[in-house]
């Protein structure tokens, strides 16, 4: 039945649509604000249709699509993977600052349920993602239907329940009268920064094909502010007078200082002190390299500068951190005994660890208010020159790894480079502001280290939930926020053998992501782990398995990935020598805009490692062994738990 106002008078003002048509008309009136800055909240719609959803929402879309107004109103596009989908629209809301979005569709069953890691992966890193899983028959009218969970002691129970731990807001609509709160109410977690993450309403597929006489207000378009909340004077007064006594303090900058657009407000306010900047990993980039008080990454994954400055700090003042374990370095970061924490943050949540003083604000606001508290105050000369020293020994190091030296590449086999080498050439052959994305594996940590970042848009790992598989999608949802910027998408073989369908996704909508495939024939990042954990890289290579043994440490599998991408739609090339790597990345670089994905196929040597970070992260190691390699890594475990901290000290240095 087509939409249409009806006469009856009890009815003026209503518009009749099924649950499915009402949901694709209000997500497309949905704006955002900040700063007087107007954009749709939601970019589109990604989808994979099924029993349940195909003729709701997908019967809705296809509506919209070919209404007057077309396919612009909420486009949809069609992925190969439901977990992937939602890591397209997380990256995508990343790279906009998480001021806009998409909303993601899936069928009954386990088309809903493989969107369950992408919805972890929203929460954890708190960035806005709308979900729309399709669930069984609200009525019950079929009976046990088709991919059904049937539990014996609650009939209302369905897979959709899995999502209520992993949703920052879940709600199911069993009538359509409940489907404008439900609506509402997604829209207020969706675009509050505090609350973000992964918001669930899960659609019944019998409710999404009903039809429902709708107020007509419910579809006006709607403007969701995203405001920036001031800090109170008497908190930045107790800060400012903490930084004043401090002799050694140092700032941990978090993705919150991106999300805020505080980047030049960070800038100034360590202009005006000296006071060093590390940064997490979503807040890399916080500074631009080579800034004075930039010393780069700090933790676990961290710069030896930022570490050393890390452990005598006196004070540290978190901006928009969750500080979690690979940035305190499992609390093992900052050993100064009286060592005080000021935490800026938008979320009283993150303000309050570490017994902090807590600054409950946007991270630009407060710094502005800082630095103006702070005028007159600058950290001592011998400090400014200790940074500077850190920092030349340790970007000395960098250049090490991007150009190794002839003993390591003479040791290499014929046609394989060091990880270093690769991350190195794309570092420099890439333009300022092209952005580099990874998520799991070894490189996360290596790009931490040693990636030199230009733009403040131009660094996209995500390390909050660390998903294996994110970095294609993830590449093509930054490309689809910024197609002014060419996306380069590091990935290993181990994680590209975890989802690389979205190459296809990329090919039919002609998205162009350079994918670097890095070839090291395993698990890179575990098996170094499991090496220095006394577990002796088990498991973590692609091998035969043995027929003299038994074990999975025969013959390397023949696995020929070039092929494969080159299978899915994508251009490849292949390199074996650093002269065709570094002539790859131009001719990737000067590919047609709209050509689609362009894989360049790379192998390199896993165990030559990046330059070490002079930390440690905290993974427990078997008390007990048979094994010589586990007890040794046993007592290197107690010796650096000796060094863990609960960091509670008091947050001020006066007497109350």
């Amino acid at each position: 039945m087509s939409a249409e106002r009806v006469a009856d008078p009890a009815t003026i003002g209503r518009v009749r649509l099924t649950v499915g048509q009402a949901v694709v008309r209000f997500l497309g009136a949905q704006w955002s604000e900040r700063d007087g800055h107007r954009q749709r909240l939601f970019a589109g719609c990604l989808g994979i249709f099924g029993h349940g959803n195909v003729a709701g929402l997908g019967q809705a879309l296809l509506q919209d699509e070919l209404s007057g107004e077309g396919p612009d109103r909420l486009p949809y596009v069609l992925a190969r993977n439901e977990q992937a989908m939602v890591h397209t629209a997380v990256a995508y809301a990343r790279q906009k600052d998480r001021l806009q979005t998409w909303a993601c569709t899936a069928s009954v069953g386990p088309g809903s349920t493989n969107m369950l890691t992408g919805a972890a992966l929203a929460t954890v890193n708190r960035l806005p993602v709308l979900l729309l899983p399709s669930g069984t028959f609200a009525t019950r009218a079929a009976g046990t239907v088709l991919q059904e969970l049937e539990v014996p002691y609650a009939a209302d129970v369905t897979v959709n329940d899995a999502f209520r731990p992993l949703s920052r807001f879940f709600d199911r609509v069993t009538r359509p009268d409940q489907l404008p709160s439900a609506l509402l109410g997604a829209m207020r977690v969706l675009t509050d920064p505090v609350e973000t993450g992964a918001v669930t309403i899960a659609l019944p597929q019998d409710v999404q094909a009903e039809a429902f006489d709708w107020p007509v207000e419910l579809f006006a378009p709607r403007v969701w502010r995203v405001g920036r909340p001031l800090p109170e004077v008497a908190g930045i007064e107790e800060a400012a007078a903490l930084i004043s006594a401090a002799r050694r303090p140092i700032v941990v900058a978090g993705g919150g200082v991106h999300y805020s657009g505080a980047e030049q407000a960070l800038r100034a306010f360590c202009e005006a002190t000296g006071i060093p900047v590390g940064e997490s990993q979503a807040g890399k980039g916080s500074l631009p390299h080579e800034h004075p008080q930039a010393m780069g990454a700090v933790g676990s994954t961290g710069t030896t500068a930022a570490n050393a400055l890390a452990r005598e700090a006196d004070l540290v003042i978190g901006i928009g951190t969750r500080f979690s374990d690979f940035t305190t370095a499992s609390r093992t970061a900052f050993q100064d005994p009286a060592v005080r924490f000021v935490n800026i943050n938008v979320a009283r949540f993150d303000a309050g660890k570490h017994a902090g003083l807590p600054i409950v604000a946007d991270a630009r606001e407060a710094l502005a208010a800082l630095t103006a508290a702070l005028e007159g105050y600058r950290v001592d000369l011998d400090y400014r020159e200790r940074q500077a020293t850190l920092w030349r020994e340790w970007d000395a190091r960098v250049e090490a790894a991007y150009n190794p030296p002839a003993e390591v590449t003479g040791a290499l086999a014929d046609g394989v480079l060091t990880q270093g080498t690769v991350l190195g050439c794309v570092n420099e052959l890439s333009d300022p502001e092209d952005v580099v994305v990874c998520a799991a594996g070894s490189m996360p940590g290596d790009l931490h280290k040693l990636w030199r970042v230009r733009d403040r848009k131009a660094y996209h790992v995500e390390y909050g939930y660390s998903c294996m598989g994110y970095e294609i999608p993830g590449g093509i949802g930054v490309r689809l926020a910024d197609p002014g910027r060419d996306v380069f998408v590091m990935v290993g073989d181990g994680s590209y053998l975890m989802m690389p369908t979205e190459l296809v996704t990329a090919v039919q909508e002609r998205v162009k992501v350079i994918v670097v495939l890095v070839q090291n024939h395993g698990f890179h990042s575990i098996g170094s782990l499991s090496e220095s954990l006394g577990s002796q890289r088990f498991g973590t290579g692609y091998r035969f398995r043995n027929e003299t043994t038994g074990r999975l440490d025969g013959d390397r599998l023949p696995v020929d990935l070039a092929a494969n991408a080159r299978s899915l739609g994508a251009t490849v090339i292949e390199v074996r020598d650093r002269k065709a790597l570094e002539q790859a990345i131009k001719d990737a670089k000067a590919a047609p805009a709209d050509g689609g994905p362009v894989v360049i196929h790379v192998e390199t040597d896993p165990a030559v490692h990046a330059p070490d970070s002079e930390s440690w992260w905290d993974v427990p190691v078997s008390q007990v062994s048979e094994l010589d390699t586990t007890r040794r890594a046993y007592e290197e475990y107690t010796a650096h738990k000796a060094a863990q901290r609960p960091l509670v000290a008091p947050p001020g240095s006066t007497e109350p």
